[in-house]
């Protein structure tokens, strides 16, 4: 992707802090270029960089209207290394694409409509060209929420640490568990300090 390119810059940058996010693709787009509405779609304006007592950063989105809370729910990422980091594109996207803070987040210059907040259908058409172009498999919008998950699980971040990162309402999320054989190979391994620490600080509560 060409991160010089509005488009581009705009669909990566969803991308990103919606994997990092743990997210719904459809909490950071609009069904339809015609139908935004800054009461019911993210904002410019519904975007803050924090640090906590630690001077630890974190960017908080607040969703105005979402599945779960109609009246609306927070969504945080931080920094990551490397090229996926959510906040360094996010700075890219803005320099590419300039708006106010009444306008969406995702909002890009098209070559002829001019401004256009970004849609849902506009990323996953992206998605699968790319993933036919590399030979993936057929990936879709919600491969980025479970993907998320994933990512947290491989690094032994606690369950109901990540429910409370993707607002998940309940443990349908523990079901990712059995999508992938690494997060399993902790609780399998004989190694006692390993697996200790993974009992302790991963496994969820067992009723």
């Amino acid at each position: 992707m060409d991160l010089k390119n509005p488009r581009d810059a705009a669909i990566f940058v969803c991308l990103t802090t919606v994997f990092y996010c743990v997210a719904r693709l459809r909490e950071f787009t609009v069904t339809s270029i015609k139908h935004f509405d800054p009461v019911k779609h993210i904002t410019q304006a519904d975007l803050k960089h924090l640090h906590n007592l630690n001077g630890l950063p974190v960017t908080k989105f607040h969703i105005p209207c979402t599945k779960t809370s109609p009246q609306g729910e927070d969504i945080q990422c931080a920094p990551v290394e490397g090229i996926t980091n959510p906040i360094e594109v996010l700075e890219n996207h803005f320099q590419v694409n300039p708006t106010d803070p009444s306008t969406h987040l995702f909002a890009w210059k098209h070559p002829t409509a001019g401004l256009c907040p970004l849609s849902k259908s506009e990323v996953t058409k992206c998605i699968l060209v790319l993933a036919s172009e590399h030979n993936l498999p057929n990936l879709r919008g919600h491969s980025l929420r479970i993907g998320g998950t994933l990512h947290y699980l491989l690094q032994g971040i606690p369950f109901d640490v990540i429910k409370t990162i993707g607002n998940w309402a309940g443990h349908s999320f523990t079901l990712y568990l059995c999508q992938h054989t690494m997060i399993l190979a902790p609780y399998l391994n004989d190694r006692p300090t390993l697996l200790e620490h993974f009992m302790r600080y991963a496994m969820p509560p067992v009723h």
